[in-house]
């Protein structure tokens, strides 16, 4: 009888700390966030303006985009669909219970683990379908009728984000007819990208069979002194990370690896070992990488000479993101506005999803609206993230990391 009466304590225990977490955080969710027409917009290594509507036409000296940016003019609608694209990881309740304790959310603690798993999923998303891949329904998601997004707060969040841009006029969606509720794919090449989009997805899921799922990555992380209910630091999951990864035997992850630098410091040799199976191996049968470097960038307080380090690393094609945050509260990095950054934020609770049946809903996986943040507020305390195809890719990627470090 005590230990019913416990379980029943913490079961009431996870449901008001559910609702405490979307309280506090819902209301965030909802509040506008305002972008600039007059400032260029970099999302993980690609340049959007708002302003101009003609490509032709010039943009603004120190606008912080350049030739070699990969610069998108004008096209509010193309930034969205390149940031709902991005998979968006959240806590999440009623999933089936972590081995060792009672629980089934992760909800007030998980918060760092699903940041890191949203870089992870970005890293994924290079590899196998390329930076200039989005998903084809991310703009119909502000149709989605989930109950894990009540009061249509998915349709006003889109709504919001288009109204808050400063400038003349509101830039319209178009309207996407509820009926249309299975996508005709074009091509064998779309229907394959959707593919992969699902199975990155599902490696993900809060299930104990999920390759990256939670369940899995607080397995890995016992070794590092942590269990269920803890909170976890950008470095310790940048090795939780690393851990997955090498532990993984689906014959699609054979292809990449993940490096987590020492005291700040990547070694060339070690990086290019990891993608080469062999000594003797040649550029066909050099891995993929996903570098992650732990840093602090200052003491109690991030330190604001790192702002244009910062900037510089989100504009790189090779970034996928920074594990970061406010103190106590982990953010998933993606890009920047003048000197606000743009994240996505893992702290809504929802519906357990089950990504093992065929065709699982995918809106609660992607988030319709981008949130910014000072970069004062940022916590010294992160982890930043690199894809690099092969040995190639890699020697390419450091020469352009050097350049923003110098």
């Amino acid at each position: 009888m005590e230990a019913t009466g416990t379980d029943e304590v913490d079961k009431l225990k996870t449901k008001f700390i559910s609702a405490w977490n979307n309280m506090k955080y819902s209301w965030v969710l909802k509040t506008k966030t305002y972008f600039s027409r007059n400032s260029p917009v970099l999302l993980l290594g690609k340049c959007y303006h708002f302003k101009y509507e003609d490509e032709n036409k010039l943009l603004p000296a120190r606008s912080g985009c350049t030739i070699e940016d990969h610069v998108i003019a004008g096209n509010v609608e193309e930034f969205r669909k390149d940031f709902i694209s991005r998979i968006w990881l959240t806590y999440r309740e009623e999933f089936p219970q972590i081995e060792g304790s009672a629980l089934t959310t992760d909800c007030g603690w998980g918060c760092t683990l699903r940041t890191g798993q949203m870089l992870l999923a970005q890293g994924l998303i290079l590899h196998f379908l390329g930076r200039a891949w989005t998903w084809p329904d991310a703009l119909n998601i502000e149709n989605s009728d989930s109950e894990s997004w009540t009061s249509n707060t998915v349709k006003k969040f889109t709504a919001s984000f288009e109204a808050s841009l400063s400038g003349e006029g509101e830039l319209k969606t178009p309207t996407v007819s509820q009926k249309e509720t299975i996508r005709r794919y074009s091509d064998d090449h779309e229907m394959r990208n959707e593919i992969y989009h699902r199975k990155i997805i599902s490696w993900f899921g809060d299930s104990p069979l999920a390759l990256f799922g939670l369940h899995q990555l607080i397995e890995y992380g016992k070794k590092s002194g942590k269990k269920a209910g803890d909170w976890y630091g950008p470095a310790v999951v940048a090795h939780i990370l690393r851990k997955a990864v090498e532990e993984a035997r689906h014959p699609d992850l054979q292809g990449i690896t993940i490096y987590v630098a020492q005291d700040c410091t990547v070694y060339s040799s070690d990086v290019i070992d990891k993608q080469c199976t062999s000594m003797a191996s040649d550029n066909t049968d050099d891995k993929a990488v996903i570098i992650l470097i732990p840093v602090r960038l200052g003491g109690e307080r991030t330190n604001t000479d790192y702002l244009d380090f910062v900037k510089g690393i989100l504009s790189l094609e090779y970034c996928v993101g920074i594990i970061g945050g406010k103190p106590k509260q982990s953010y998933y990095f993606a890009g920047f506005q003048d000197d606000s950054l743009i994240y996505m934020d893992p702290h809504y609770c929802q519906s357990f999803v089950d990504v093992s049946i065929k065709d699982f809903p995918l809106e609660t996986f992607h988030c319709p609206s981008p949130k910014k943040m000072s970069f004062r507020k940022m916590d010294p305390s992160c982890t930043i993230g690199f894809y690099c195809r092969n040995v190639q890719d890699f020697k390419r990627a450091s020469e352009e990391i050097t350049k923003v470090f110098f």
